[in-house]
Order: structure tokens, then C-alpha cells, then sequence
């Protein structure tokens, strides 16, 4: 995408779905619970209904894809499985299982008699994601939009376009069954749709890309609509010195090989140096076993790590089976390491100490900061929050895994009885601020 210099501006046909998209939100936003409960149940049937339809078309996209060379970390994100797929229809109805975020009371107080204050959730309206392969992310995406009362408007990449197609298709069908507005999911197919929608901002809300560090720089440069996302997922584990060695080397390996193509999968791995010795001496033939190649630093290499690194390798992601090892002299070297590097997606200590693994924890500016356990946790299915539009890498909230509460905003809702401003500055009316 990035090869698009240009922003199009929207065509007839976009700008109809929009508005249809934007109807459709608002009809979601003022749906009850129940019906939204509903909604997904009967998508999560509809998607079990067509699930070999939706396999077929993954197939054929996978064959093309991989006849055009694309990359082993898109191919892995693009194969959807029976079990990956029978997952993601779990998921959708995990999701109608969550407490609704929808309504909820932040504030209630009296700010004078008769004059009351509520801040409540509401949903934020239409929600734009474009992302790369992953047609899983289509069921993830769709179900939350809809079980917090809001539209979607979905643009996966071009090697995906069968399956995005059939899993839209089976999700409508289930909306339609619930008698919810199916064009509360709108599906976009071409890379200059996928562009133009950086100019809707009179339709969309929120824009949340997923994808390379060049994809979601180039949004955030190209749209006036917010954009909420994470452009790389460099992740680090840094093995302290007070460790079990078997632990930590359990940890390291499934925080590369669980699922390399994936963002909270490490990609450089600080080794304390009294340890590094007798951790890569059971390391190395382990990761060898695994296919990883390993990249390390002088000191690495010297204890047998077989490839030299280089600069680049600090702050590159892999989303493959490589790793890049560097020995540090102690904690304080890991943590700025980490702060020089980190892409603030997920970074995490292996320590028998409580005390380092609070200040690393507490140090260390990033998403997700863990401790004796795999990086690959970072995900919003197993955070409990049912699935995630995305993992955010951003300071201010919604940060990390973007459930459902990530998809609402507020409303400040006040009530009086003919109160105005001048009576309070007379002083024939007064302030409570009670809370109610």
C-alpha cells in the first residue's frame, strides 16, 4: 500500500456504502444487550453453516499467494485452518458473552438541586480497520464492533479477498437473522477503496490499521480521522541471572516458536552474562532443533551463537524463525536496551528476583511488561476480553490488547429543570457537586 503516494478521493460508490455504514451504526448503537447477544450467536451459527465454503476460499487464496512469492510471515497470518477457524467462531460468541460495554454509568452526581450529571459509555460510531492477511481478524473485528453497538468498515489485504469475502458474507447473513442492519459490516476489496477511506472522516470515527511500520505510518500521515494501532511489535526477554535455566529457556522458546509470524512473538533475546554461558549451552541446540537462526553479538558468537549481528538487528522484526541474542552485564543494560529498541508492544524478565522483576516492570514503557512468561500471552483472546481489533502500542488508552471497552467512548448527559448559568452567578442558586 505503500507504494500509493496519493490519497483518492472517495468515488459515488464508496461514499453510498459509507453513508449506508454510518445509517447502520446508528441503528446498532441504540440496539439492546439482548439483541446484540443475539446478533453474534446467530453470526457465530451462520459462520459455522458456510465454514467449509469459507476453507475452500482460503485454499484458493493461499495457493495464489504463494505461486506470488508473498512472504512466509503473511503466509502463515493468511492460512486459516479448520481449528483456526472453529477458534475464531468460538471467539465470536465469546465475545457476546462479555458484559456489555454499552450504557455503563462512570459519573453520577448532583451538581445542584435539580441538576444532575452522568457520564456514561456510548459507542464510538463507525470504525474503519485496515489490515494485512489474517482473514481470522474479519470475525474478531466484526464481533466486537457489533457487541459494543457499533459499524465496521473492513479492508484486509488483496491475498485474502476469498476468504474476507466468504466470512463477510456468512456474517451478514447472521445479522439479517437477528434483524440487526446488515450494513452495520461493510467490506472494502480494492487497495484504492482501502486508500479513500482516509478521506471519510464525515463517516468514520476511528481508524485502526494493522499492519507494517510503513502501512500505519503512512495512515497516520494521510487522514484527518484518529488513528489508533502499533507499527511494529519488537519484543524483548531479558534473562536475569538469578533464573532457573530450564524456565527461562522454556519461556524463550515459546515466545519465538509458538507462532513466529505474530507481533508479540520476541525478536531479541538479553542474557545476563554470569548465566549467558550455561543458558546458550542448553539454547543453542535447542533453537538449532527449531530452525530459529541466531544472531548475537560478539560475546554471543564467541559462545557459539552462530551468526554476527548488527545494528539493524536491534530494531528489526523478524515475524519469522530468527532471533537476535546480545549478553548484557546486568539489569540496568537489558532496560536501556529495551527503552533504545522497544516498540513498546510487549517486553518481559525471567528472574527468580521479585525486586528486579519490579523494576523492569516498573521501568520498562511498554504495553504489556511480564514476568516469568511467554510474550506471545499479549493477545486479547487470552487477556479474556474475547478477541481484539488490534493490540495499541500508544501512551494514552486504549493501550495494548483493544477489546471491547477500546471501542467505546463517552457522554457527559445533564439534567435540570430550567437551570441557567446566570442564577448560580447571582448566587440565588449554589454548587452541591454531590455524588450520587
Amino acid at each position: 500500500m505503500t507504494d500509493i503516494f496519493e490519497v483518492p478521493t472517495p468515488d459515488k460508490d464508496l461514499l453510498d456504502k459509507a453513508e449506508r455504514l454510518r445509517i447502520a451504526s446508528i441503528k446498532t448503537s441504540q440496539t439492546n444487550n439482548i439483541d446484540r447477544i443475539r446478533a453474534l450467536n446467530l453470526m457465530a451459527d451462520s459462520l459455522e453453516k458456510n465454514s467449509q465454503e469459507i476453507i475452500e476460499a482460503n485454499i484458493e487464496d493461499y495457493k495464489k499467494a504463494k505461486n506470488k512469492g508473498i512472504s512466509k510471515a503473511l503466509l502463515s497470518r493468511l492460512k486459516l485452518s479448520k481449528q483456526k477457524l472453529s477458534s475464531g467462531i468460538e471467539g465470536v460468541r465469546q465475545v457476546g458473552n462479555l458484559a456489555d460495554p454499552v450504557g455503563k454509568i462512570q459519573i453520577k452526581k448532583e451538581l445542584s438541586e435539580g441538576l444532575n450529571l452522568e457520564r456514561k459509555t456510548v459507542p464510538i460510531g463507525v470504525i474503519g480497520v485496515i489490515f494485512e492477511s489474517r482473514p481470522d481478524a474479519v470475525m474478531q473485528i466484526s464481533s466486537l464492533a457489533i457487541r459494543s453497538g457499533n459499524g465496521v468498515m473492513l479492508k484486509g489485504g488483496s491475498e485474502a479477498n476469498l476468504t474476507n469475502l466468504a466470512i463477510v458474507s456468512a456474517l451478514k447473513n447472521g445479522l439479517q437473522n437477528s434483524n440487526l442492519d446488515e450494513n452495520a459490516i461493510c467490506l472494502l476489496t480494492s487497495r484504492k477503496d482501502s486508500m479513500a477511506m482516509l478521506k471519510l472522516e464525515k463517516f468514520v470515527n476511528l481508524i485502526i490499521p494493522r499492519g507494517s511500520n510503513e502501512l500505519v505510518k503512512f495512515i497516520q500521515e494521510n487522514t484527518e480521522i484518529p488513528v489508533l494501532g502499533h507499527a511494529d511489535g519488537i519484543c524483548h526477554l531479558y534473562i536475569d541471572n538469578e533464573v532457573s535455566l530450564d524456565v527461562a529457556l522454556k519461556v524463550a522458546l515459546d515466545s519465538k516458536i509458538q507462532y513466529p509470524a505474530a507481533c508479540n512473538a520476541v525478536e531479541t533475546l538479553l542474557i545476563h552474562k554470569d548465566i549467558a554461558a550455561d543458558f546458550l549451552k542448553k539454547a543453542i541446540p535447542s533453537f538449532n532443533s527449531n530452525d530459529v537462526k541466531l544472531i548475537g553479538d560478539r560475546k554471543s558468537v564467541q559462545m557459539g551463537v552462530a551468526f554476527e549481528a548488527n545494528y539493524e538487528d536491534w530494531k528489526t522484526e523478524y515475524l519469522d524463525l530468527m532471533l537476535s541474542v546480545k549478553i548484557v552485564d546486568n539489569l540496568e543494560e537489558a532496560i536501556d536496551h529495551i527503552q533504545k529498541f522497544s516498540s513498546k508492544h510487549t517486553d518481559g524478565i525471567i528472574t527468580k528476583n521479585i525486586s528486579n522483576a519490579n523494576k523492569f516492570m516498573n521501568e520498562i514503557d511498554s504495553a504489556g511488561v511480564f514476568h516469568n512468561c511467554s510474550t506471545r500471552f499479549a493477545d486479547g483472546f487470552r487477556y479474556g476480553f474475547g478477541a481484539e481489533v488490534g493490540i495499541s502500542t500508544q501512551t494514552l488508552p486504549p493501550r495494548g490488547p483493544v477489546g471491547l471497552e477500546g471501542l467505546v467512548t463517552y457522554k457527559y448527559f445533564l439534567r435540570g429543570e430550567g437551570h441557567i448559568v446566570d442564577d448560580f452567578s447571582s448566587g440565588k442558586s449554589i454548587f452541591t457537586h454531590k455524588d450520587v
